[in-house]
């Protein structure tokens, strides 16, 4: 999993406004890999839709990832017979892999792909972008497991298909319903900040971009499908179950172990209505006073269960010492994550040992509750023990916020995290800018531009941060050149 840090922020969303440039609203890449037969059917098929449906100018890229066959010849005869479709040759397979190099390179606003076979009816593909346009949602996906979508395919895909994205909600706790459906867009301001921090290059990339877009808080919006199985697909079944498999285990991991610099931008990019200014409120405090009481309140119930425990064998300073001790810890460590956002391990040890002089705090207003009360009364009932230490607790709660908030995590994001993520790249291949205003629209009849006009892609951004990596030179293909991680 990649955990450099993104080129840049987003702006918040807006809609992409219609005019007279150039450039092509949307760029549709059909990845394909010995698909003789099939590619001619699919683009002009396509091709005819666009021209029919969409009101705004259009591109059909055909991502040609190491084709053996004759799929470079057909690709290269529809490049010249037809003006808006755009030939893309790559040297080595993997379906993200080309998804990745196109959609980098791609000058269109939104950039959608589909698989060759078409299986899925031309008629969403309006209703799959028009979000997109709009500014309402940052991805777009079409869904199969929708109650109102139609599918015809066997029972097994059908399994397979609800399984896997039953182990999403469950390992990974995703709210979409279709991971692998080949029929996808993004807003291209999206793309140029998530892609980046991708890994996969073969089926699974479908999955990261949408799990990963989730966790950084964007917007994807779900479209029912009309979908109809290929019986001549050539996806290794066993082998991609394998493979996504491997991938969720490993997103996992990241994820749960903070390695991911997601925290950074959740903001730039959720634009989420909960992160606005109140009114008279300092930024971010409603938010962390809502999980402060929640953690506080499971932390509160766990102390009381931990001293009704411990005081069975012991005395009641030696019980509320302990209890107060055990329930410290979990609540620094939930504090840290829920309420204060702190993601990593990085301070964790610091950010405890502060916490238990918040808890020597606590345990000195306690521990003075409790002997006031045992000097007032010789033996005070178990209940009237627990009413004082929870008007105790309550006290020492107010304080262990302030002390959270002012010395254990305190917010440093406006002099310090805000610069870094404002750092941005500077690539020797041209970038796209993410906070300055599209560019006006073009409506589809006008002239189509060539877009490609050089033999060197952008691949995105190196594993290790850097930028000297980034372009690859296209080389002759050769029968061998094969990707071990595709199933293809």
């Amino acid at each position: 999993m990649r955990t450099d840090s993104s080129p840049g922020t987003l702006p918040a969303r807006e809609h992409l406004p219609a005019g007279n440039a150039g450039t092509p609203v949307l760029d549709v890449v059909i990845p394909v890999y010995n698909e003789e037969k099939d590619l001619q059917p699919c683009v002009l098929r396509l091709h005819d839709h666009l021209t029919r449906t969409f009101p705004y100018a259009f591109r059909i890229t055909i991502a040609d990832n190491a084709s053996t066959d004759s799929t470079p010849l057909v690709a290269a005869r529809l490049e010249a017979e037809i003006p808006e479709v755009a030939n893309f040759r790559l040297e080595q397979k993997g379906r993200g892999r080309a998804l990745r190099t196109v959609w980098s390179a791609s000058d269109a606003p939104i950039l959608a792909y589909m698989d060759v076979d078409l299986s899925t009816d031309l008629n969403a593909l309006l209703p799959l972008v028009a979000p997109l346009i709009s500014g309402h949602s940052d991805l777009a996906i079409g869904s199969r497991l929708a109650r109102t979508s139609r599918v015809v395919r066997g029972p097994k895909r059908e399994f397979i298909s609800r399984a896997y994205n039953m182990i999403l909600r469950g390992s990974l706790q995703a709210r979409f319903s279709d991971a692998q459906c080949g029929f996808k867009a993004i807003r291209r301001d999206v793309a140029q900040v998530l892609l980046p921090l991708v890994e996969d290059t073969g089926w699974f990339f479908d999955t990261e971009v949408l799990v990963l877009a989730e966790r950084a808080g964007l917007r994807i919006h779900e479209v029912p499908v009309d979908w109809v199985d290929d019986p001549d697909s050539t996806v290794h079944i066993v082998k991609t179950a394998t493979d996504d498999l491997k991938g969720v285990w490993r997103i996992g991991k990241a994820l749960a172990g903070g390695s991911l610099p997601l925290d950074r931008l959740t903001r730039p990019f959720g634009d989420d209505p909960r992160d606005r200014d109140i009114q008279d409120v300092p930024k971010g405090l409603a938010r962390q006073l809502v999980g402060f009481c929640v953690v506080g309140g499971l932390s509160t119930l766990f102390y009381l269960v931990l001293y009704s425990v411990f005081r069975q064998f012991s005395g009641a300073q030696v019980a509320n010492a302990l209890a107060l001790l055990v329930s410290a810890i979990a609540n620094t460590a939930a504090n840290r994550r829920l309420t204060f956002g702190v993601r990593g391990r990085g301070g964790a040890v610091r950010h405890q040992a502060q916490g238990l002089v918040v808890f020597g705090i606590g345990l000195a207003l306690t521990s003075g509750s409790l002997a006031a009360l045992n000097a007032a009364t010789g033996d005070p009932a178990h209940s009237t023990e627990l009413a004082v230490l929870i008007a105790a607790n309550l006290a020492a709660t107010v304080l262990r916020f302030l002390l959270f908030r002012a010395w254990v995590f305190p917010d440093r994001r406006e002099s310090g995290r805000e610069s870094t993520v404002a750092a941005t790249h500077h690539p020797s291949t041209p970038t796209y800018s993410t906070t300055a205003p599209y560019a006006p629209l073009p409506q589809r009849p006008v002239p189509y531009q060539q877009p490609y006009q050089t033999t060197q892609v952008r691949a995105g951004e190196a594993a290790d941060g850097s930028w000297r990596d980034a372009t690859m030179r296209l080389q002759p293909v050769r029968p061998h050149d094969t990707d071990p991680g595709d199933p293809r």
